[in-house]
């Protein structure tokens, strides 16, 4: 409803509402701009990552110009209620219908009662008295219900079930009962989509997540599901507004692809249903769709790259799919990974920089939201499966915190062999960081925070990973590369990054490594293929970039979804994503 507050939505007719109307127009106002939460619970020094760019758009700042803006709003509506009820010589009153969230009725705590207040929802519980009936209602954007009361005599009262979609009109006044300050009572109920309450799967009993996982089609319209969907939302905008600030292009890498990105071969081959054997037939290729075989992308770095030499730095938030069979609470096949490649850049720290303060800043922005105050802060047996409220609000903590750890791979090693004792597996430089290490690093040099270990052995990562230009120790067992992985308690990696081998040389040599292609390859910058009639094969294109006029570049990917299981404390990623797929599911 406006704030301009004009004559049109008022009568002169007598009336014994006094200012209270308008008292509530006022308070719905403040309750859906001015979200109630106490600030953070550690007071961040922007003064310690001054030099980061983050400290350049604070979300605070944004917040208090708001107040101010909305104070003067409401001060001159305000004058202008006072000046048309003196020229009326009588109280005003509404009559417009006031239409409202669930979430803006909750917060909305009027001095008196208000009429003509209309909610929509679905029902959660119906509880039936001899002369009303008590429903719990939910439109997804509260985890608590709102409690409306409609007596048996009302309008299609009897069409009240759980799951049915209704809207409902009434008055708002204060509640007699503990569980909330204010309640409705109904005068109109609209049913606007029947349910059978004999039938609805989701009842108000307690539901596992294992059955939920069972009807992904309904789960989303459990209260943490819903709330999980909000935040995920909310995610994606601060991120947007973060990328946006920073001078960023967001792009649309493609799904398909001709080569798998990691190396791994674990990936989807795509046919068409009508010529599925092609999936088999590689002789004749002239029948193939593509000519030849394509894949679902695995990652949409490579693609990224060549984006990255037309506008400079560019990111995405795209859909990736991986065929592992890992059958674990961090693995999905399908998921989202976001992505981003700075141009003209050679130096891995300031690619750290750039995941640093997105996430930071995505984390400090969100910090602040209804949505995420509401589900820090809930109360009860709501979100039971959860890790405690507790532990989800250190893990906020940390990640808005300034300055994180950062150490190289080998002082891990090290580290990690010195408590050796505690490990199932022994940490050896050559075979990479085990679950327990990564748990065990994030714990003991995080202290909250995320941990970055950087420069890891060059035969154990990508192929596309520059080469460190020195050993950061002298006492390094062997090569490593430019790379870093952010680890976090519990769930270990969430994000992965490295600075990109930009040379062509170098570039063909690891390929070979990695046994890519074979064959000796030219050092040429002509454009002719490699001697010896090898190529790069699929990646020919990507050998191109190399050829002509490839700055020093580098980028990282962030697990999205293992990303909010984290500030969720949801346990298992196939219930963070609203449809999971994985190794033998993928039900609708």
């Amino acid at each position: 409803m406006g704030m301009g507050m004009g004559k049109s939505i008022f009568t002169s007719t007598p009336s014994s509402s006094t200012l209270r109307a308008t008292r509530g127009m006022r308070s719905t106002v403040l309750a859906r701009h001015l979200p109630q939460q106490p600030p953070l619970g550690k007071d961040l020094d922007q003064g310690h990552i001054s030099r980061r760019t983050i400290s350049s758009s604070s979300p605070r700042r944004v917040k208090n110009w708001d107040l101010k803006e909305l104070e003067r709003l409401v001060k001159e509506s305000k004058e202008q209620l006072r000046k048309l009820e003196d020229e009326a010589g009588k109280p005003l009153k509404r009559t417009t219908a006031l239409h409202m969230s669930i979430a803006e009725c909750l917060r909305w705590k009027p001095e008196s009662e208000e009429d003509n207040v209309v909610v929509q929802g679905y029902i959660r519980s119906v509880r039936g008295m001899k002369t009303h009936r008590f429903v719990s209602l939910g439109d997804g954007s509260s985890l608590a219900p709102l409690q409306a009361v409609v007596p048996v005599d009302t309008n299609q009262a009897e069409g009240l079930a759980i799951g049915a979609a209704v809207r409902l009109t009434g008055k708002w006044v204060a509640s007699p009962g503990a569980s909330q300050s204010h309640e409705m009572q109904v005068t109109h109920v609209d049913i606007l989509g029947p349910s059978d309450a004999k039938t609805f799967p989701i009842q108000k009993k307690y539901q596992t997540p294992e059955y939920l996982r069972t009807i992904p089609h309904l789960r989303p319209r459990t209260p943490i599901n819903a709330a999980l969907l909000k935040m995920r939302s909310e995610a994606v905008a601060a991120l947007t507004r973060f990328f946006a600030d920073h001078d960023f292009t967001q792009t649309h890498p493609p799904i398909l692809t001709s080569s798998d990105c990691e190396g791994a071969g674990e990936v989807f081959t795509v046919a068409p249903a009508s010529n599925i054997a092609e999936l088999t037939d590689e002789d004749n290729k002239s029948k193939m769709f593509f000519r030849n075989k394509k894949y679902l992308t695995v990652s949409t770095q490579l693609h990224l790259e060549a984006l990255a030499q037309s506008v400079g730095n560019v990111w995405t938030l795209s859909p990736v799919f991986r065929a592992e069979k890992s059958d674990t609470a961090r693995h999905l096949s399908e998921f989202y990974m976001l992505e981003a490649e700075m141009s003209f850049v050679n130096d891995l720290d300031e690619v750290m920089d750039l995941a640093e303060d997105m996430i930071r800043n995505m984390c400090i922005t969100m910090y602040e939201s209804h949505t995420v105050h509401e589900f820090l802060n809930r109360e009860g047996r709501v979100g039971s499966d959860l890790v405690s409220p507790e532990e989800v609000n250190a893990r906020w903590e940390g990640m808005m915190a300034a300055e994180w750890p950062r150490l190289t791979y080998t002082d891990a090693i090290e580290f990690l062999q010195e408590h050796a004792d505690k490990f199932e597996h022994k940490p050896v430089w050559t075979e990479g960081l085990h679950s327990e290490h990564e748990k065990f690093i994030a714990e003991q040099i995080g202290d909250g925070k995320p941990v970055f270990v950087t420069h890891y052995p060059r035969d154990i990562k990508a192929f596309y990973m520059r080469e460190g230009q020195s050993i950061p120790d002298d006492t390094c067992p062997g090569p490593t590369v430019e790379c870093f992985d952010l680890l976090v308690p519990d769930l270990c990696e969430i994000a992965g990054g490295s600075m990109r081998e930009h040379r062509l040389e170098p570039l063909l040599e690891a390929m070979k490594r990695h046994n890519i292609v074979a064959g000796e390859f030219t050092s040429s910058m002509d454009g002719d293929a490699p001697t010896g009639g090898a190529k790069a094969g699929p990646l020919d294109w990507y050998v191109d970039l190399r050829r002509w006029g490839c700055a020093p570049h580098g980028g990282f990917g962030i697990g999205f979804d293992r990303l909010l299981c984290y500030l969720t404390g949801v346990q298992t990623i196939r219930d963070m994503v609203s449809f999971p797929r994985w190794v033998g599911r993928c039900d609708c």
